[in-house]
């Protein structure tokens, strides 16, 4: 993977780019960035695939915007790493805010998206929408540096949480590092802001490109990818067992084996 700087509407975007092979742009969840990706590169490499990871504006080594985002102003961010790559179009994948801002920019520029792979759309009943903005946006927007670094052990400690041992030690660490490069920019609570503010079912019913829905029965979004499915059932569903929300690390085969499989059908 070749690192690279592109300017975007809120100053530079980091990429991560694997130079050659079919392009699949791949939009990260909150509060992490480009680095969720790092096991499946190799997989989606091997298949013929081009990943072109972004760190979407305020997280990783992404310049933040001035103010805190909508779902839309995070979609800003793609088209100006596709112009400085020279590709017109490309696959677009997203998980979690990453599947919201993947849906945004395929709604605003329909001709650059040649097809999308949502991983957990956020279609949410208005008191699941609630419960969820309330528990990590209060977290979020009250988290602050301690002494001894215990707001490092208590991300760590919320992380292994989630893995349930399935994600180790190291891993987690780097969880750790990439959620700590949005706390460096004031940004730390902005993603799920926006995710929590976004009605993707609203959206959904807008995509006109070939789609997926991929998902794995463990991560907490699994309902809301089924009741996607109920809306959309004209779109592709691929469904893996087990895991939770660090899938990408977990299975890193399986998920990416089931965005080739969906490519493979369309025409390149």
């Amino acid at each position: 993977m070749k690192r690279l700087y592109v300017d975007g509407p809120f100053g530079q975007i980091h990429v991560q780019d694997g130079q050659q092979g079919r392009p699949l742009v791949l939009l990260h969840q909150a509060i992490m960035a480009s680095g969720q990706f790092d096991a499946v590169f190799g997989p989606l490499k091997a298949a013929g695939l081009r990943p072109i990871a972004i760190d979407m504006p305020g997280f990783g080594l992404s310049d933040a915007p001035d103010a805190p985002p909508a779902i839309a102003d995070y979609a800003r961010c793609v088209a100006p790493v596709l112009d400085a790559l020279g590709l017109e179009r490309a696959a677009v994948a997203g998980h979690h805010t990453g599947a919201a801002v993947a849906t945004e920019f395929a709604l605003a520029c329909p001709e650059r998206a040649q097809a999308l792979i949502l991983h957990g759309p956020m279609l949410l009943p208005d008191d699941e929408r609630a419960y969820w903005a309330d528990r990590l946006l209060t977290s979020e927007t009250g988290f602050t540096a301690l002494p001894g670094g215990a707001h490092l052990a208590a991300v760590a400690s919320l992380r292994e949480d989630l893995s349930q041992g399935r994600v180790p030690p190291a891993r987690i660490t780097d969880y750790v590092v990439q959620a700590m490069q949005a706390f460096r920019q004031g940004t730390y609570w902005w993603g799920h802001a926006a995710a929590f503010a976004y009605r993707h079912e609203h959206r959904l019913p807008l995509i006109t490109m070939p789609c997926l829905l991929l998902t794995n029965t463990g991560d907490m979004t699994h309902a809301n990818a089924q009741a996607a499915h109920r809306l959309r059932p004209d779109f592709g569903w691929a469904e893996i067992p087990g895991g939770g929300i660090d899938i990408c690390d977990e299975a890193p085969e399986a998920w990416a084996g089931a965005i080739i499989d969906f490519l493979a059908t369309l025409p390149a």
